[in-house]
């Protein structure tokens, strides 16, 4: 009798048949798809990017296809805000929230400076402004160019600011802050909806202005910091303004123009200080009308006002946190500006009427060259410009979770749970 052989089962696929192939391949697929998972990551999700987004540039023209546009200082820009508005109608992603945007502004000269220290002063001093950009979630751009030949020392910063202007039309504000200019209260933000009005924001006095009395001064506003609109008004106030500089035949003649009308202006040439105060009081209709003068708070803060009471500032702020625990919590830079608004009350509640100053010009310092104004004497321009912005890097470094042992060190401790309530 014949036993039929049966065939052994197996799990392996037969090759040879379609099925099988069709499981090879899927396998091999998978492998390959295995080995090349950010590749995929790419196909399915698109390109890993940064946390800002790349915004694209539609192909529609603009006024930067317009090859008869100048950025020069000397050529006057017509039709900006219908120019800016339709860009921004290009770019709906930076059109959201351009009204409350800025942009700081800070320089210095093109070549190195002779102070031995100036340009370890001027690094700090942009820091000390890139910290504040980065708690306040706004753009810094740093020159250290003439834009124009002839637009040197305090008139430099109009040719940039103009060409800042074009170069971000999402940008509603220009803030110019001079090098020299260093934030002490990090947390305080711009009153911006004061503004929404004006075009113009320089610290300043309308009694010392626009009057027509012996008080009228050629420091009743300070030019080396300012808030300026991104509109068609800046852009004429600044070619009309920039008319009085070196770039006009008639330069010399408006120095002595400015010279008899400031009875206090000390040196004979036309600066850029003078001539805004000049343009500002025969011209008010015209230009005060969209300038605000600051009086309210230290947009630009002279030194010397507060030479010596960094450390008193800081035990009175230290004094209120150790009696109101929100305000010793930890937390991330990101929030320091809400904890800043918070603090604010408490100080309002503690009727304490002297605050941190918010910025401390030190004018007439002249870091760089190290030629001081000959009536301070010494190393006190240094040594104030290190404790301020001592005075300022502790309230970042806070977040950090560091502080310097006192305003001349640049030792640091680690701060401890419930600082300042708990000392080290």
């Amino acid at each position: 009798m014949t036993i039929a052989k049966r065939k052994r089962g197996c799990s392996i696929p037969n090759l040879n048949g379609f099925g099988g192939f069709r499981i090879v391949v899927l396998l091999l697929l998978l492998c390959a798809l295995w080995f090349k998972r950010n590749q995929l990551t790419i196909l399915l999700l698109g390109p890993i990017t940064t946390t800002s987004e790349v915004v694209p540039d539609p192909p529609e023209k603009t006024f930067y296809d317009d090859p008869q546009l100048s950025y020069s200082i000397e050529e006057p820009l017509k039709q900006w805000d219908k120019k800016r508005s339709d860009w921004l109608q290009l770019h709906p992603s930076l059109a959201a929230g351009a009204r409350d945007r800025i942009l700081i502004l800070t320089g210095s000269q093109p070549t190195p400076c002779k102070n031995p220290i100036g340009d370890h002063l001027l690094l700090r001093c942009f820091k000390n402004k890139v910290d504040y950009c980065r708690i306040h979630n706004c753009d810094v751009y740093y020159n250290n160019l003439h834009l124009h030949p002839k637009m040197d020392s305090y008139w430099s910063k109009l040719p940039v600011i103009r060409s800042a202007m074009m170069a971000h039309p999402e940008v509603e504000w220009i803030w110019w802050l001079d090098a020299d200019a260093v934030f002490t209260d990090m947390e305080f933000k711009i009153p911006l909806e004061r503004y929404k009005d004006h075009n113009l924001v320089v610290h300043g006095w309308s009694n010392m202005v626009y009057t027509e009395s012996e008080n009228k001064s050629w420091t009743g506003l300070n030019a080396g910091s300012l808030l300026i609109r991104n509109c068609q008004w800046s852009m004429d106030l600044l070619h009309v303004w920039a008319q009085m500089g070196p770039l006009s035949s008639n330069y010399a003649k408006w120095g002595k123009i400015l010279t008899s009308t400031f009875k206090d202006k000390l040196f004979p040439s036309c600066d850029d200080q003078s001539s805004l105060i000049y343009l500002l009081s025969r011209q008010r209709r015209k230009w005060g009308g969209k300038t605000y003068l600051e009086e309210a708070y230290d947009l630009e803060g002279y030194w010397i006002a507060t030479l010596g009471k960094l450390e008193g500032l800081k035990n009175k702020y230290d004094a209120i946190e150790k009696e109101v625990r929100v305000l010793r919590r930890r937390h991330s830079e990101k929030v320091s500006v809400w904890y800043g608004e918070m603090r604010e009350r408490y100080l309002r509640k503690s009727e304490m009427t002297e605050r941190r100053p918010f910025v401390k010009h030190f004018t007439g310092c002249q870091p760089c060259s190290g030629d001081h104004n000959p009536d301070y004497k010494g190393d006190v321009c240094w040594k104030e410009m290190e404790k301020a912005l001592n005075f300022a890097d502790n309230q970042v470094l806070r977040n950090y979770g560091f502080v310097r042992k006192d305003l001349m060190s640049s030792s640091v401790y680690e701060v401890p749970f419930g600082y300042p309530r708990i000392q080290v």
